[in-house]
């Protein structure tokens, strides 16, 4: 089993993590997150636990485009949460992982009144 990997925005070393129900790296510079294919889990008390990166660092490392899958060093595909669009997250169209950057699995795996007001106010990404 692959215990690192290379962080896709600032290239440090991802450490393996468990927890139950899914394993994921997180970068020890951005604190970004990689999961697998079905290791996504969008719910809110095992996001609160996984994604402890600032929000302000990963609006930081968000503006880094045209990255590689650190699995299979594929181009990654910017996404757009169809519910939060103000959301960009980067998907493998080859082995279907996800990177978020630091408060976006967060986010993610809330949505609320303030989500709802935001997807009105999105600009779009270049």
């Amino acid at each position: 089993m692959i215990k690192t990997l290379i962080c896709p925005k600032c290239t440090n070393t991802m450490n393996l993590e468990q927890r139950p129900g899914a394993d994921f790296f997180r970068c020890t510079q951005c604190a970004g997150l990689w999961f697998n294919i079905g290791e996504h889990i969008p719910l809110e008390d095992v996001a609160q636990s996984v994604d402890t990166g600032s929000v302000e660092q990963g609006h930081q490392y968000n503006t880094i485009d045209r990255i590689d899958c650190p699995k299979c060093r594929m181009p990654l595909i910017r996404m757009v949460d169809a519910k939060q669009p103000h959301i960009w997250y980067e998907s493998c169209k080859n082995c279907y992982g996800r990177f978020y950057d630091a408060g976006e699995f967060r986010d993610l795996a809330s949505f609320d009144f303030a989500d709802y007001i935001k997807q009105f106010s999105v600009t779009p990404r270049d």
